[in-house]
């Protein structure tokens, strides 16, 4: 009898456990948030002007970090950066690592595992190389040859539309700490593609790089917010939320601040 009674008595805790867990489970991220007092965001660091990390400080600043800010200011809660990779985005979300990702093209290959928010921006890509060697390029069409070297960075859109857009020329895919413009500028590689927001930084930037002329914009795309794809209650607040700022003309700010437009 003492047996069973020890027994019934642990299986009682393991149950009251498991409960507990199935309630924490069945709880919003929403809800979630609010009674933690942080939202977990995660972000690159590597995409500017939209999220980028000053390594002396640690800290991050950019489109989607105001972003980011003032979505956790509304909530009245604290902000907490997660990094991540681009390569592990949709993980990052479903291994519960952060809340919502701080932004991000949408992608039907994303879409089957991870949710979105609705859009708050377009772009789209467009292909960047030196100007040394942009003389005779005059569009897409002629990247896509035999002895053209694309370089983009695995794991992204970036590397799905190369392989589609290029299919005669070489893609090659690098992984972090390299980038497809770096690639470019040690003249490894023809040319790079990327978003039309990074690519207006980067001819800022390094004055030997420069836009393909005559090279239309492709891909066009929305950004979006990545988050948890069965929770139907934090979907619906950062919706709303993303409503509310564009009627009130937030993301026009960050346009304005951010893209110079």
């Amino acid at each position: 009898m003492k047996f069973f009674r020890t027994l019934t008595l642990a299986l009682a805790v393991v149950g009251a456990a498991l409960s507990g867990s199935a309630i924490a489970q069945s709880k919003s991220k929403l809800q979630q948030i609010l009674e933690r007092g942080t939202l977990r965001v995660g972000t690159t660091g590597d995409f500017n002007p939209m999220s980028v990390r000053d390594p002396a400080t640690n800290s991050y600043k950019g489109f989607d970090i105001d972003a980011m800010q003032q979505l956790a200011k509304d909530l009245g809660v604290k902000i907490e950066w997660v990094p991540a990779e681009w390569a592990t985005l949709v993980a990052g979300i479903t291994s519960d690592r952060y809340d919502i990702f701080s932004g991000a093209s949408l992608s039907m290959a994303r879409a089957k595992t991870v949710g979105f928010s609705a859009p708050y921006l377009e772009a789209g890509t467009v292909p960047v190389m030196l100007k040394s060697g942009a003389g005779n390029v005059k569009g897409w069409a002629d990247l896509n040859k035999r002895g053209v070297t694309i370089a983009v960075l695995m794991g992204t859109v970036f590397e799905e539309q190369a392989r589609t857009h290029f299919p005669q020329a070489t893609v090659r895919a690098i992984e972090k700490p390299a980038t497809g413009f770096q690639e470019v500028l040690a003249g490894r590689a023809t040319a790079t593609i990327t978003s039309n927001i990074e690519a207006g930084t980067l001819v800022q930037t390094y004055p030997n790089l420069t836009l393909v002329q005559g090279a239309e914009l492709r891909n066009k795309r929305p950004f979006a917010f990545p988050l948890p794809q069965n929770d139907a209650v934090w979907i619906n607040y950062v919706n709303n939320w993303v409503a509310l700022k564009q009627s009130e003309g937030f993301f026009d700010q960050l346009e304005s601040k951010w893209l110079g437009k």
